[in-house]
Order: structure tokens, then C-alpha cells, then sequence
């Protein structure tokens, strides 16, 4: 998989899109929850957030809190039945912005996040009914040798790479060939950094998770990029459709994003609580906006910033 984050100027063909079953399960609504506590290594210099009495919770001070309140947010969700859930944060550091840090080491740094968020999220005992699947198949083996040794959790994979790859072509993955039955819960990690990553996301919760009881957690999906039309619909039309098809669908339940500059601040959401814009202010954070809806990342930059 290519490490640049930057679309190609051509497409071919898209390889064919993978074909999924139903799965229509009858069990009750189960709960994720877990009491566990992971120590994050990361750390940040503690800042605190301040505003009105009901700014809670308060924007994290490191990488721990940032995945207790990431759990908070996703465990909520998930008891109001949602079944389509985002959560999106900076990994090069709590005040970067995209492209701080090089591709492969956020990738690490994701797949590292990404099993202290589960540990945190899932009880053990429902860790084999949970699946978490990796943009590429050899990253579910470098998975398996390094942030998820000896875990429970079933590891899966979205795309396979194949002989073509440079040109755009990958082996088209059956996910219905791995999808079981007793599967309750999905993650999936930062599908970026190929176009047909997203699509097979599309794909697996239109015929795996719809119809279906089970639930999906898209982490540092790095989804602003559709949104903002960063992949110009005339040559990506299939993702740029994912903005009026699937991403309605879907809730954010944890959000994080830096704007640097004169007029810096940041976008902050945290499930079932609004959107925030905060400002950094010494050692504090202080919330100048908030409102129901997600604004797009151009109105937060020119227009709420600006004014605030």
C-alpha cells in the first residue's frame, strides 16, 4: 500500500466490488462495555478546557484520556443502537494537524491506539465476536506480531494487494468468505490510503451491518478528505457518492481537529454532546462556538474562527 497520501491523477478500472450477504441475527442488543484500563504511552502536556458549566467533557490533556472519552462516546452510541459510528483524532500529536506525521508511522501509531481503544471498549468476553479489519491482508500479520499479539480479537483485512497494485488494481476480497455469523462488533482502521478502501467499507456495512444488528466504528477513517472534496468527483465519482450515500448514515461520535494559523483553534465532539469550536488560550482551552450539527472544516476556518 502506498504510503502517500495523495490521490493519482487517473484512474482504471476499479477491481470488482467484493459481495456480501445478509447476516439477519435475532440476539439482544449486547453491551460492550469494559471496566479495563489501558496505560497510553503517548503524552501530552495536561491542558485544560474551560468554558460554560455544561462543557463536559473537557477537550483530553494526553492520549489516555482521549481513549476513555473516545469510549465513553462509542459506548453510548452504541447502547442508542447506532450502527454506523466515525471517530477521528489527531496520532502525531493532541495538537497536530493532518500530514504532521509521516504515513507509516501514524499507521503504526493507529494500530497501537486502536488496540488500547478496544481493550478499553470490548469485555473480554466479547472479544471473539469482535472483528477488526486492516486496510491490507499484510497488515493483519504485522498486527498479529505487534499491538495485537495474544489478542482475541478476530483480525481482518479489506484489501489484498495485488501484482498490478502501482496501477490501481487490487484483488478483489469476498468479504463474505470471513464475515461469521456470531460477529457483533466491526472496526475498521484508517482505510486511506488506497480510494478502494473506503468503497469495500461502503460495501461491508451495506451487506454486513444494515440489515443486521451488528454495529461499525470507522477509526481515523481520515473521512474529511471525501468530505472536502479533496478526490475530485470526476475522477472519483464512486467516493465522492459516499458523502450523500453512506457518510448520512453515520454518527461521529469522537472528533478531533487542529487549524493552525493566526485564526487556530479546534473542532471537537464528543457523543451525545454538540459540536464545539475551542480556542487554545495559555494553558487552557476555552469553546468560542458550539453547535447541533457538523460544521464543514472551510466554515470553522473562514467563518467561525475568524469572528470568534
Amino acid at each position: 500500500m502506498p504510503l502517500s497520501s495523495l490521490p493519482i491523477a487517473f484512474t482504471l478500472q476499479p477491481p470488482a466490488t467484493p459481495v456480501l450477504h445478509h447476516h439477519h441475527h435475532h440476539h439482544q442488543q449486547v453491551n460492550f462495555g469494559s471496566a479495563r484500563r489501558v496505560v497510553v504511552k503517548k503524552s501530552e502536556f495536561a491542558v485544560r478546557s474551560v468554558s460554560s458549566a455544561d462543557d463536559v467533557p473537557l477537550f483530553p490533556a494526553d492520549y489516555e484520556e482521549l481513549l476513555d472519552q473516545a469510549k465513553e462516546a462509542s459506548q453510548a452510541a452504541l447502547k442508542d443502537g447506532i450502527q454506523l459510528m466515525e471517530i477521528e483524532f489527531p496520532t502525531a500529536g493532541l495538537g497536530s494537524v493532518p500530514g504532521d506525521g509521516e504515513g507509516g508511522i501514524e499507521m503504526t501509531g493507529s494500530m497501537q491506539l486502536i488496540r488500547e481503544f478496544c481493550d478499553l471498549l470490548v469485555a473480554p468476553e466479547k472479544a471473539t465476536r469482535t472483528r477488526i479489519f486492516f486496510p491490507e491482508a499484510n497488515e493483519v500479520q504485522f498486527a498479529r506480531k505487534s499491538a495485537f499479539g495474544g489478542a482475541s480479537f478476530k483480525l481482518d483485512y479489506l484489501t489484498k494487494p495485488s501484482f498490478f497494485q502501482d496501477f490501481g488494481f487490487v484483488e478483489a476480497v469476498k468479504m463474505v468468505d470471513r464475515v461469521k455469523e456470531e460477529d457483533e462488533l466491526f472496526i475498521v482502521g484508517y482505510p486511506y490510503f488506497n480510494v478502494n478502501e473506503m468503497l469495500v467499507v461502503e460495501e461491508l456495512y451495506r451487506d454486513a451491518v444494515a440489515a443486521t444488528t451488528r454495529q461499525m466504528i470507522i477509526f481515523n477513517g481520515e473521512l474529511d478528505r471525501i468530505r472536502s472534496g479533496y478526490y475530485p468527483s470526476f475522477f472519483y465519482p464512486k467516493l465522492a457518492a459516499l458523502s450523500k450515500t453512506l457518510f448520512p448514515k453515520m454518527e461521529t461520535v469522537y472528533y478531533i481537529h487542529n487549524f493552525k494559523g493566526r485564526n487556530g483553534g479546534t473542532l471537537f465532539r464528543c457523543y451525545p454532546g454538540p459540536w464545539k469550536v475551542l480556542r487554545r488560550m495559555g494553558s487552557r482551552y476555552v469553546c468560542v462556538h458550539q453547535q447541533e450539527k457538523m460544521p464543514t472544516l472551510k466554515e470553522v476556518a473562514l467563518d467561525i474562527l475568524p469572528s470568534a
